[in-house]
């Protein structure tokens, strides 16, 4: 018992700052006459937060502060979207109807925007591809842009007529 109370006893005074203790804290010596000033040894990058006393240097490393969850790649500066069907994602689209031309089928499909496409199958979108076309509507293979999930792809189906729009 007395070994844990002398320990914690010197785990406590080693926390508490020299000033509160009322030592005074050591002062840089002036140099002497005539010689040359020494250079900061100290880069700027560690003088932007004198009080914490501690700086992150990433070399190479992620920085783990940031989340995961969401995170992805961030879009390089100055680069938009790409124009057209290949800047939509998947959840964007709505179909609004399927065309039959020399036996393969074609999917019109509308943009948030009012815009109209006609899609194949293969075609890219932002975040998946067309992976079929049917009577009833499209089938879309997206990318899942999730760190902690274990599934990489899955596919989102569009009828071409939603349920509740159907007719009785």
């Amino acid at each position: 018992m007395t070994v844990t109370r002398t320990y914690a006893v010197f785990v406590a005074a080693s926390l508490v700052p020299a000033a509160v203790l009322g030592e005074t804290p050591a002062r840089p010596q002036a140099a002497p006459p005539g010689a040359a000033p020494k250079a900061a040894a100290a880069p700027a990058a560690r003088d932007a937060a004198p009080d914490s006393g501690y700086t992150y240097e990433a070399r190479g490393r992620r920085d783990p502060f940031k989340s995961l969850i969401g995170a992805g790649e961030p879009a390089p500066a100055g680069r938009k979207p790409a124009d057209g069907l290949g800047g939509l994602a998947a959840g964007d689209l709505a179909v609004r109807g399927i065309v039959q031309t020399h036996g393969a089928l074609l999917a019109m499909v509308q943009a948030p925007d009012k815009k109209t496409y006609l899609v194949r199958q293969g075609d890219k979108l932002a975040d998946g591809t067309i992976k079929a076309i049917d009577r009833q509507g499209l089938v879309i293979l997206q990318d899942v842009n999730d760190p902690l999930s274990s599934i990489r792809q899955r596919e989102i189906r569009r009828p071409l007529r939603s349920a509740e729009g159907a007719k009785p």
